[in-house]
């Protein structure tokens, strides 16, 4: 019997795979395309995921090449735009990557850890029993584990054969999207803005054009109208028909690299586990805007990934698998909120719709709406838990501590961290040199100084989480989080 089986291949599944094969586990990931899609659904990160990257000492690969990685210059709520000019210390992060570099690179630090990611492999049924999960596949073959993940997106079969209901909307118009080849072009734009256009959405009565571009040498184009994806693939003809629809006349777009058809939609799985079978990405949730949806699924992998390797390795206290819908289901219904609010905005094409986004650009030029968005749009609005102390259930301050290094050093190998800061805390009696028997040899402890610490003691879970800060009560969080059930 395996471990843990993982249906899907996308950045969600291969980023739970990294967080299993971190912690000594080695899960299969099924994926049913026969080879990696180079289609760039997604053209960057933005949010923890970028913490958590750094954490892992991914940061760097991953931003070998990328035009722009750094801190959120503005961004797009809906069709307002936030700028955060002067404000250096927001936490919002951008790192523009696409998707078919994402996989890879996760792919390849997956199959480091001891993954295998197994391609051509169709799930068609799914039976659970009190041991473990049997999937079946579409060439006949059964693989059984201890526990499944569905990563396998929005249309998530695991979720349906699993019986977890997916309720929400779809709106009710179609978006087509386009790369376009514009090698060769001194300013791709230039044709476009004597078309009466300019980058960013033009709207018209019939809908609306998208022109941008995130590298040298590829546009970017989408119309939206009213309607609802087609069947099969989109042509050539077809979008530029789209476009005639909205513009009323054609536009000079390019060679096209790939196209898509695709309707927004507003989801949240009623649950995320059943039994045996977890959800985590698209298959737990889909976001009607922009910028979330990886964010956000990444972030379900690693919160689920260390709690799967505690449980798998009998050091899983009572009920810590039943924290992952606990903490990340609440963290979807946030991300619902301001991604169903962006779509909100986005649709209102009449003249309140005009007047809304200019009083709200006015209100967002103000610096606490513009702190606020960013917290939101980051991801670091949400807290797990309410302890007295302000640090525990946020992810943990990335501070510099005085021989040198980096809290988010200190978490490359995916174990929690005992950070002892020289507040005079009672470390469970251990003797500050590594890791120690503290929670069953399971954790680093570490003794460091930092200017102004913001407690005396940090315990860290592996996903970067803050599970205990202060000076007392150390003993009973270790053994809320990593000590052993009794058997």
């Amino acid at each position: 019997m395996d471990d843990v089986l993982i249906v899907g291949a996308g950045p969600v599944g291969l980023m739970l795979a990294c967080e299993l094969g971190l912690s000594g586990v080695r899960p299969i990931v099924l994926e049913k395309r026969t080879e990696p899609s180079e289609q760039p659904r997604a053209n960057g990160l933005g949010g923890q995921i970028i913490e958590l990257l750094d954490h892992r000492g991914l940061l760097e690969r991953f931003s070998e090449g990328s035009p722009f990685a750094g801190r959120a210059p503005g961004f797009p709520f809906g069709s307002v735009p936030l700028r955060f000019d002067g404000l250096d210390d927001i936490p919002l992060r951008l790192l523009l990557i696409q998707q078919p570099r994402i996989e890879r690179l996760l792919t390849e630090r997956a199959i480091e850890l001891g993954a295998e990611i197994r391609r051509g492999c169709d799930v068609v049924s799914l039976a659970q029993d009190a041991e473990g999960v049997t999937l079946g596949l579409a060439d006949g073959q059964v693989r059984r584990a201890r526990y499944v993940v569905g990563c396998d997106g929005g249309r998530s079969l695991v979720r349906e054969l699993a019986g977890i209901d997916f309720p929400g909307t779809t709106d009710d118009h179609v978006l087509r999207l386009g790369h376009f080849s514009t090698d060769g072009v001194a300013d791709p734009f230039k044709p476009l803005e004597l078309a009466g256009l300019e980058p960013g959405w033009n709207r018209t009565p019939r809908g609306r054009v998208l022109l941008t571009s995130l590298q040298h040498g590829v546009l970017i184009a989408g119309v939206r109208e009213k309607g609802e994806p087609q069947d099969g693939p989109v042509t050539i003809e077809d979008f530029h028909a789209a476009v005639r629809r909205v513009l009323g006349r054609d536009l000079p777009l390019g060679e096209p690299i790939w196209l898509s058809s695709t309707a927004a939609q507003a989801r949240l799985a009623e649950r995320y586990q059943a039994g045996r079978v977890f959800l985590a990405g698209d298959a737990a949730h889909l976001f009607p805007a922009g910028g979330s949806a990886l964010n956000v699924g990444m972030t379900d992998a690693a919160n689920l990934g260390w709690k799967l390797a505690a449980a798998l390795h009998g050091r899983a206290p009572e009920g810590l698998l039943g924290t992952y819908e606990a903490e990340r289901r609440p963290a979807a219904e946030r991300a619902l909120v301001q991604t169903r609010a962006q779509a909100a905005l986005d649709r209102l094409d009449d003249e309140d719709g005009a007047a809304l986004r200019e009083l709200l650009a006015e209100v967002f030029a103000y610096e606490q709406p513009a702190r606020h968005l960013a917290t939101l749009l980051h991801g670091s609005d949400i807290r797990y838990g309410s302890a007295p102390h302000p640090l525990v259930g946020h992810f943990v301050p990335d501070l510099a501590l005085k021989d040198g290094r980096r809290v988010a050093e200190l978490m490359r190998t995916g174990r929690p961290v005992l950070l002892d800061l020289g507040g005079g805390a009672e470390l469970d009696g251990s003797e500050l040199r590594g890791r120690t028997e503290v929670g069953g040899g399971w954790i680093d402890v570490v003794s460091a100084r930092a200017d102004d610490p913001p407690a005396d003691a940090l315990l860290i879970r592996p996903d970067g989480y803050v599970a205990w800060a202060g000076a007392a009560g150390m003993p009973e969080a270790v053994s809320a989080w990593f000590t052993p059930s009794p058997a």
